[in-house]
C-alpha cells in the first residue's frame, strides 16, 4: 500500500533531503520555521505529500476548517509535505520536507519518506530539530549535531556543532535517521536548544542558527535580513517580559554566568570538551533557585 500523493518526480542534482516535523522534535517551532523559512525564501515547488489518514489521532491533531476567497469553508488536514528547489546556482539541489510528528505507525512512515527519497535520487538526508535547554535568550543557540558520515560528523563539529552522547526516547527526527543508516542513505541531524524558561514560545533565534549553519554546510548563499528582524525583535520583547519579573531576571542572570563558563570552558578543552546538563537538571535548578528565593523572603 502506497501512502504517498505524488504530482510529479522532479529531476534534481545529486539532493539533499532537508527535514523538520512540528511536535516533540520543534521546541520554539524553531526547526519547522527553518525549512518554512527555505520554502518561501525559496519559493519552492510542493510535488509530493504523505496521507495523513493512517498516521494521525484526528482527536489529538485536528484537521482545521478555513474559510477560502469564495468564502466557501475548507477543511486542512495535517500534512507532510514534499517541495523541491532546483537552482543551477546552487552546488547541488534540495528536497524539503515539512510535515508533523505522527502519532502512529513511524515505520511505515519512514517507508513513505524513503520512497520519495529514492524516487528523487536523494544522496544525503539532513532532520532538523530543537529541544528546551539551559541557553539564556541574550547568548547565541548552542547547537548539537551528528551523523553517519565520520567527515561530514567532523563539519558539523567545526561549525560549533557539539557531538551529542544523548541515550534514552526519540521522536521522529531520530527514527528517520535511523531509518536513513539501515538503508545506507548518508544522514546527519542538526538540533537548536532554545530557553527552556521560554516554554512554547517561537523563537526565531533558533530557526536562525539552524539556518545559518546549513547555509555554511551547502554554501546556499541565503538572505537573512528578514529572518534577522525577526530575531531583534524577539530578543527586545523577551528582554522585557524578563525584566518585569525580578525572579526570573535573577535566574536568567545566574543562566548567563553559567554559559560564559562554559563558553570559556569549552575553549580551553577544544572540540567535545564540555557537555550542557541535562533538561532534568536545569528544571530542578530552576525550582531550587524560586524555592531559595521564596524561603529568603519568607525569613525577612
Amino acid at each position: 500500500m502506497s501512502y504517498l500523493e505524488m504530482a510529479e518526480v522532479p529531476s534534481l542534482r545529486s539532493p539533499v533531503l532537508v527535514m523538520a516535523f512540528g511536535g516533540w522534535n520543534d521546541a520554539g517551532q524553531a526547526a519547522t520555521t527553518a525549512v518554512r523559512f527555505l520554502i518561501e525564501g525559496w519559493s519552492a515547488q510542493r510535488f509530493a505529500s504523505i496521507d495523513p489518514e493512517e498516521f494521525f489521532d484526528f482527536t489529538s491533531t485536528r484537521p482545521k476548517i478555513r474559510l477560502a476567497t469564495d468564502l466557501q469553508r475548507e477543511l486542512e488536514w495535517p500534512s507532510n509535505a514534499f517541495f523541491y528547489k532546483a537552482d543551477a546556482a546552487l552546488s547541488r539541489d534540495f528536497v524539503l520536507l515539512l510535515g508533523i510528528e505522527p502519532h502512529l505507525k513511524w515505520r511505515a512512515f519512514t517507508g513513505a519518506v524513503l520512497e520519495v527519497a529514492q524516487q528523487c535520487g536523494i544522496t544525503q538526508a539532513m532532520g532538523l530539530g530543537a529541544f528546551l535547554g539551559e541557553t539564556p535568550h541574550s547568548r547565541s543557540v548552542p547547537l548539537t549535531g551528528f551523523a553517519t558520515d565520520p567527515k561530514f560528523a567532523a563539519r558539523l563539529e567545526r561549525l560549533h556543532a557539539t557531538p551529542t552522547r544523548y541515550e534514552g526516547p526519540t521522536g521522529i527526527v531520530g527514527t528517520m535517521h535511523d531509518a536513513c543508516r539501515r538503508e545506507g542513505l548518508p544522514a546527519a541531524s542538526l538540533w537548536a536548544a532554545v530557553p527552556h524558561y521560554l516554554g512554547a514560545t517561537e523563537n526565531p533565534k533558533g530557526a536562525a542558527a539552524l539556518l545559518h549553519t546549513l547555509d555554511a554546510l551547502f554554501d546556499l548563499g541565503l538572505d537573512f535580513r528578514r529572518i534577522e528582524r525577526a530575531v531583534a525583535d524577539f530578543e527586545k520583547e523577551v528582554a522585557r517580559a524578563v525584566a518585569s519579573n525580578p525572579e526570573i531576571a535573577a535566574y536568567v542572570q545566574q543562566m548567563e554566568r553559567r554559559s560564559d563558563a562554559l563558553s570559556e570552558a569549552e575553549a580551553a578543552a577544544g572540540p567535545g570538551g564540555a557537555e550542557l546538563p541535562s533538561g532534568d537538571v536545569l528544571i530542578e535548578e530552576l525550582e531550587d533557585f524560586l524555592k531559595d528565593k521564596r524561603e529568603d523572603e519568607q525569613e525577612d
